[in-house]
């Protein structure tokens, strides 16, 4: 099972937690590695395959979801390298996408169907998530009679923190925000419905948008165990943290470490790496009815 924990090609232009970007002119090149990260601190063992399973899976998405369109990805890379990078062919064969540059809006926008996380947290000291009002007496992983949007700060480091809707206008613009909002509600409910045919419930995703030639394009990973939590609906029952095929079963290892949540981060037993692996693997079977070639 080889892993790409990092790509250090030309025109690397950001490494972010799990992408490396390169700026290859009219168009840029997203390569997911296999990274995880976990209370926002990059793990030092990779989860091999995991690259491939994002963007195979966002992938997936874009081509599935009317609600998705118009996003910036123009291809994957598979068979055929870009001009230049046909030497790392075997690091980007199934993890690279070329896609549209776009301005990025610097919120994140998050759509909640069911009260857990962070979300959950805020609800038991407040009643409101990011500002919103929600009804008293809400159990722990509650489904929502409406999905709300509660956007959050786009963090280049550490924490991205809950904001208001008006708190997000002010930082990308009233138009932009509603533009945004109303895109992420309806790839959510479309999502939340697939999902629902393949036996999975879909409680909160998070999107990015950016401006191209004057469209909102939905923009980096879509619907992945990385960007949203699913739930196996027959294991659902409000009150109790239902099981999930994202970083949660990592996380919930880690709370047993003697470990402070900073760098450096603790080794990672083979048997954690695997099974984390197999619950990505998972997910991606389970949503798009198919084995990943890996």
């Amino acid at each position: 099972m080889p892993s790409a924990p990092e790509t250090s090609l030309p025109n690397l232009v950001r490494r972010g937690k799990v992408r490396d970007i390169y700026d290859l002119g009219d168009r840029l090149m997203l390569v997911a590695s296999d990274r995880i990260s976990a209370f926002d601190v990059v793990m030092e063992q990779a989860i091999p395959d995991k690259g491939k399973v994002l963007t195979a899976l966002t992938e997936f998405w874009f081509n599935t979801l009317p609600a998705c369109k118009p996003h910036h990805l123009i291809s994957i890379v598979r068979d055929t390298a870009p001009v230049g990078y046909e030497a790392a062919m075997d690091q980007l064969s199934g993890r690279a996408t070329l896609c549209r540059k776009a301005e990025v809006i610097p919120v994140e926008c998050v759509v909640r169907g069911y009260v857990v996380g962070g979300g959950w947290k805020e609800y038991e000291q407040t009643g409101s998530v990011s500002g919103v009002k929600l009804p008293a007496g809400l159990r722990l992983a509650e489904r929502l009679d409406q999905p709300i949007f509660t956007p959050s700060t786009k963090a280049d480091s550490g924490h991205d923190e809950p904001i208001s809707f008006d708190q997000a206008c002010e930082i990308a613009g009233r138009e932009t925000m509603e533009r945004a909002r109303a895109r992420s509600l309806a790839i959510y409910n479309e999502a939340r419905d697939f999902a629902a045919t393949r036996g999975l419930i879909l409680a909160d995703t998070k999107f990015e948008f950016g401006y191209a030639g004057g469209e909102l394009l939905l923009i980096d990973e879509v619907l992945t165990p990385d960007s949203s939590r699913y739930w196996p609906a027959d294991e659902w029952k409000p009150g109790q943290n239902p099981p999930s095929f994202d970083k949660q079963f990592l996380r919930d290892y880690l709370e047993t470490c003697d470990w402070d949540k900073t760098p450096p981060p603790p080794a990672l037993p083979s048997d954690i790496v695997a099974k984390t692996r197999a619950r990505y693997l998972e997910a991606y079977r389970l949503l798009t009815g198919r084995e990943l070639g890996v």
